[in-house]
């Protein structure tokens, strides 16, 4: 009933959404700065390609097939922070979009909300198991 991966996906999950909200932050703020590359936040399409299977994974070699499999093909990837190859570049070096950003800002805080959402409804079905049900 309960899923594990579920709840590491959704702590990943909050844990992209608050470094993609210091990053965004970090851009307005030095949105007058000569030469500042703005910084984005990948999480996404790395989760979706771990949970196609299209991410290469490594695990042990088992010499034996009764030997217990590990290796890192169940984790969840962690967020990254990259620069936006497309971004246009003004004239002072810097290559800021106040307004894509502020747009972004406002797409990631219901993003954020929505993963609280889920967490918390994760644990309240916990607690309600744990408490029996309401019994």
């Amino acid at each position: 009933m309960f899923n594990t991966d579920q709840l590491r996906i959704l702590e990943r999950s909050l844990d992209a959404s608050m470094l993609r909200q210091r990053t965004i932050a970090n851009n307005i703020a030095n949105m007058d700065t000569p030469y500042f590359k703005s910084k984005q936040v990948v999480f996404e399409e790395l989760l979706q390609q771990e949970l196609n299977g299209t991410t290469p994974t490594l695990s042990a070699y088992r010499t034996d097939p009764r030997h217990i499999p590990f290796g890192n093909g169940s984790d969840v990837p962690a967020p990254q922070i990259v620069s936006n190859p497309n971004a246009f570049v003004q004239n002072n070096g810097n290559d800021v979009d106040v307004e894509y950003e502020m747009n972004r800002l406002a797409k990631n805080q219901i993003w954020y909300n929505g993963l609280v959402q889920l967490t918390n409804g994760y644990f309240s079905k916990l607690r309600s198991v744990i408490d029996g049900g309401g019994r």
